[in-house]
C-alpha cells in the first residue's frame, strides 16, 4: 500500500473537485502535513488509513460525503465504479428498493423505499409500480428510515406521482462548470398518480441520509407531507466517486442543494421532523395521524 500516492491523488481530486475551493485549499494543506507528521504510518491496511484519512477529510466542515471510503471487493476502474457495484448488488437484495409495501387499516398504504432509492433506469417500473397500486389509498405512509440515499432522478420521479403538476422540486449548483441545475417533478408518469391532495406523511430516522433527506425535505419545504419520527443525517452535497486505490475510494462532494422555498439546504443540520419521535414509534405515529385526517 502506498500511503503517500494515495493521499498525494486524493489532495489532487479535492483541489480539482471539491465543491468549495477555499476549504479544499485547507484541507489539502491539513493532508499534506498530515502525511509529513507521520500521522498514517500507523495504517496497517487499507481500511485503516480510510478510517484516518476520512477523519481527517470531514475536520474542517463535518462533510459527511467527503471520505475516503474502504471498500471489501476491489474497486471496478472509472469514476463511481464503487457506487455500481454496491447498487446492483444493493438493488438485487431489495426488489429493487421497494422491500415493503402493505395495506393499513382505514385505507391507508405504507410504502418503504430502502435501502437506497436506486436510479430511474434501474427502478423506474418498481417505482411505477408500487405507486400505482397505492393510488387510490385515503393516505400515503412513506418510510425512509432505513434510505442511505440515492439518485436525485429518483427523487424527481416519485415526486411526480405526489404532485398534479410539475414541480420545482430543488436546485443543485456545481462547481465543475460552475453551473445549476433545477430538478422539478415530471408533467407526465406512467401508471397511475396518488395525486397533489392526499395525506402523506414520511418516516424518518437518524440513518435517513443524502438523497432520501433531499426527498423528505423537499416535500416537507412544499407543504407536500408531513415528516415524522427524528432528525435525519445531514448530507446534502452530490458526490462522485473517485478510485486512488484497489480498496479505496475518494468521494469528493461535486455540488450543493438549493432549495427553491427555504433557499439553503439540510447539510449538517440533517431534515428537522415536523413530528419528532423515536424511530421505533414513527410509524404508529403516523397512521394515528392519518387516521385523523
Amino acid at each position: 500500500m502506498d500511503t503517500a500516492s494515495i493521499i498525494t491523488e486524493t489532495r489532487a481530486l479535492l483541489l480539482e473537485h471539491y465543491v468549495f475551493p477555499d476549504i479544499a485549499t485547507t484541507l489539502d494543506a491539513h493532508l499534506e502535513q498530515r502525511l509529513a507528521d507521520g500521522a498514517y504510518d500507523a495504517a496497517k491496511s487499507p481500511e485503516e488509513l480510510g478510517e484516518l484519512v476520512t477523519a481527517d477529510l470531514q475536520s474542517v466542515n463535518g462533510d459527511r460525503h467527503l471520505r475516503l471510503k474502504h471498500h471489501a471487493d476491489e474497486i471496478p476502474d472509472g469514476d463511481d465504479g464503487a457506487t455500481t457495484q454496491v447498487v446492483v448488488k444493493e438493488a438485487a437484495r431489495s426488489l429493487t428498493g421497494v422491500p415493503t409495501l402493505r395495506a393499513l387499516d382505514g385505507g391507508v398504504a405504507l410504502l418503504e423505499l430502502a435501502p437506497l432509492l436506486f436510479p430511474v433506469e434501474m427502478s423506474g417500473d418498481v417505482v411505477t409500480a408500487a405507486f400505482t397500486l397505492v393510488a387510490d389509498a385515503t393516505a400515503l405512509i412513506l418510510d425512509l428510515r432505513n434510505n442511505r440515499g440515492g439518485d436525485p432522478f429518483t427523487v424527481a420521479l416519485i415526486c411526480g406521482y405526489l404532485f398534479d403538476e410539475p414541480t420545482h422540486l430543488n436546485t443543485m449548483y456545481f462547481r465543475d462548470g460552475d453551473s445549476y441545475h433545477q430538478s422539478w417533478s415530471p408533467a407526465y408518469v406512467p401508471g397511475k398518480r396518488f395525486g397533489g391532495t392526499k395525506p402523506v406523511f414520511v418516516l424518518t430516522s437518524g440513518r435517513t441520509f443524502s438523497g432520501a433527506e433531499e426527498l423528505a425535505y423537499d416535500l416537507q419545504q412544499l407543504g407536500r407531507a408531513t415528516v415524522i419520527g427524528e432528525r435525519t443525517g445531514g448530507g446534502a452535497h452530490p458526490r462522485r466517486g473517485f478510485k486512488v486505490h484497489a480498496h479505496l475510494e475518494a468521494t469528493v462532494p461535486t455540488g450543493r442543494a438549493i432549495n427553491p422555498v427555504s433557499d439553503t439546504n439540510w447539510e449538517l443540520v440533517g431534515v428537522v421532523p415536523d413530528i419528532e419521535v423515536p424511530e421505533a414509534e414513527a410509524l404508529e405515529r403516523a397512521h394515528r395521524e392519518a387516521l385523523g385526517r
